[in-house]
């Protein structure tokens, strides 16, 4: 070979060598800073709101980023005992948190000690929807919205019982303001798991509660549940003529959400990845019908300070309406 032929062929053999090693470090590089398995906490029980939406973001997410998550079903105390799962979690990308507002925002209001702080040990990486909570009653209860509620429990001699998913939840804290407004006499009967609460809710053990907008939707369309308000700003896909309770003079707590969270001191670059990869999902039709099948209203997406400012201002909102309803809990 010529010595001007060996010259060229070595410039060339230069030139691509860094594309080559690229390409190569590319392909070498784990699709999730490790290829293991990822896992999603979810603090509350099969079938819950909290449950279906986790699952429907979580396969996505699992897809995008080309790593298996294993759903978690942490369920008890208004989703403490998962939180606390992951706040104490090693904050490197393998523990994530699918919560709620109720779980989140409610328990840092209410409760004097929990074993996390959740301002300080969960970092919200990205909000999913937002709603609010449906108060239904058995169909042979004659109120057929708040103000007829309102008065059948006052015509009726003896203390009414009440459902929700647990003390200190968003149902729990809705009732009690609701109660102590109208001075009713109401007694609240709470659940470890929102399964458990509608199948008595369907089975006659109890004629009233606070439900999730996503669990009891077949038994309303059914016909063996009647929803008679929902907590928050805005109605619901599933129920566009069932008006808010705020429609109906009752002002009983802001939206209800789903979100992402991890642990805190996760790594930037992966709050980042989780964050974009959640936002564009929620953008899809596909997830954007499924979630409005489930009765969760799609708003812009949030940045991850923004989902952290919303947690704060819901934290003093429902602070303040504890108050109100004189509920503290150790």
């Amino acid at each position: 070979m010529k010595r001007t032929s060996i010259i060229v062929f070595a410039r060339q053999l230069l030139a691509a060598l860094p594309l080559a090693l690229c390409a190569h470090a590319f392909a070498a590089e784990p699709a999730w800073p490790a290829a293991r398995p990822i896992r999603m906490v979810i603090p509350g029980g099969a079938g819950t709101g909290t449950d279906i939406f986790a699952r429907l973001v979580g396969e996505r997410l699992g897809q995008a980023l080309q790593q298996t998550i294993v759903f978690d079903n942490k369920a008890g105390a208004n989703g403490i005992i998962g939180n606390d799962s992951v706040a104490k979690a090693a904050p490197d990308g393998y523990t994530l948190l699918f919560s709620n507002a109720s779980a989140m925002a409610i328990n840092p209001a209410v409760h004097a000690k929990m074993p996390y702080q959740t301002l300080k040990d969960l970092v919200p990486v990205a909000q999913i929807g937002s709603g609010g909570v449906l108060l239904v009653v058995a169909p042979d209860i004659s109120a057929k919205d708040m103000r007829s509620f309102v008065q059948y429990v006052r015509a009726n001699p003896t203390p009414l019982s009440y459902g929700t998913w647990g003390t200190g939840s968003t149902g729990h804290l809705s009732m009690e303001a609701l109660r102590a407004k109208e001075d009713l006499k109401l007694t609240h009967v709470p659940y470890k798991t929102m399964g458990q609460m509608v199948a008595d809710l369907v089975g006659g053990t109890i004629k009233i509660a606070f439900v999730d907008a996503a669990s009891p939707m077949p038994f309303i369309k059914a016909g063996k549940l009647v929803p008679l308000g929902i907590t928050g700003t805005h109605r619901v896909p599933a129920l566009p003529a069932l008006p808010t309770m705020r429609e109906q003079g009752y002002s009983l707590g802001g939206d209800g959400w789903y979100g992402l969270f991890v642990p805190a001191n996760t790594p930037q670059p992966i709050v980042q990845r989780l964050h974009a990869e959640v936002n564009r999902i929620l953008t899809t039709p596909e997830t954007r019908a499924a979630l409005q099948n489930q009765n969760m209203n799609t708003p812009p997406a949030k940045t991850s300070a923004e989902f952290a400012q919303t947690l704060r201002e819901d934290v003093a909102q429902w602070l303040e309406l504890a108050r109100t309803a004189q509920v503290t809990l150790e």
